[in-house]
């Protein structure tokens, strides 16, 4: 467990190292997220306000985007290099390559948000709204769970030049209920007022998030240590 651990912060802390010191990638994630909120900024007519709900959905497409940017790049730091083996001769469980990853990925979509978050605010017209501790519990929930199924994912994609889009194209199926979650049960910190389902939705997204854990404990050794 000791070493499983110790491997999965040093796969966390070489992952963000290499993102976050050397910007391998990070500026692109943040500025195709920007881009989505300034284009759907445009969409409105001068001195209108977005509803509370269309700037969560626009806020969680900027946020799912990242996600599939950043798993795609985090996997590809390997792959490039050829260091895939290096990680799998590791003396601990190779599901502390997923874990690392996953934290890694969360940290990344964690440090875009809090640039999206304003951005939607200013740009659409936004504003805290009463509701903020249930958004917040949505934001790390939904969170939570686009972390461990794009780390799931992100090592599926990669491998084969034909796998190359497989991230994107499976992945956002998979996660139409954690965004439905974020918007419905988000809404509530921009303005609008609280769903009366807000915990439902709340109860929903930690469901998914125990599924897509699962999932990747169970899978990824399979994923991560089969034939390219």
């Amino acid at each position: 467990m000791m070493n499983a651990a110790r491997a999965a912060l040093a796969v966390t802390r070489k992952d963000l190292r290499l993102v976050l010191v050397r910007g391998a990638g990070l500026s692109q994630a943040l500025l195709l997220g920007l881009l989505l909120v300034f284009v759907f900024s445009l969409a409105q007519r001068t001195g209108e306000s977005m509803s509370g709900q269309g700037a969560a959905t626009v806020f969680w497409l900027a946020s799912a985007f990242c996600q599939t940017l950043a798993f795609n790049m985090l996997y590809g730091l390997e792959e490039s290099n050829g260091a895939r083996a290096g990680l799998l001769l590791m003396p601990a469980p190779v599901q502390a390559v997923w874990i690392g990853k996953a934290v890694a990925g969360l940290v990344i979509i964690l440090i875009a948000q809090a640039v999206f978050l304003p951005a939607a605010v200013v740009f659409l017209g936004q504003s805290v709204g009463g509701a903020w501790p249930e958004a917040l519990a949505a934001v790390l929930l939904v969170d939570v769970g686009m972390a461990a199924l794009g780390s799931l994912l992100g090592a599926l994609s990669q491998g084969q030049a034909a796998r190359e889009s497989l991230l994107s194209v499976v992945l956002f199926p998979l996660i139409v209920p954690l965004l439905l979650a974020g918007i419905r049960a988000g809404a509530g910190g921009l303005g609008e007022a609280a769903p009366a389902e807000a915990a439902s939705w709340i109860g929903l997204a930690a469901a998914f998030d125990a599924v897509f854990l699962a999932a990747g404990l169970i899978l990824f050794p399979f994923v991560f240590s089969g034939d390219e």
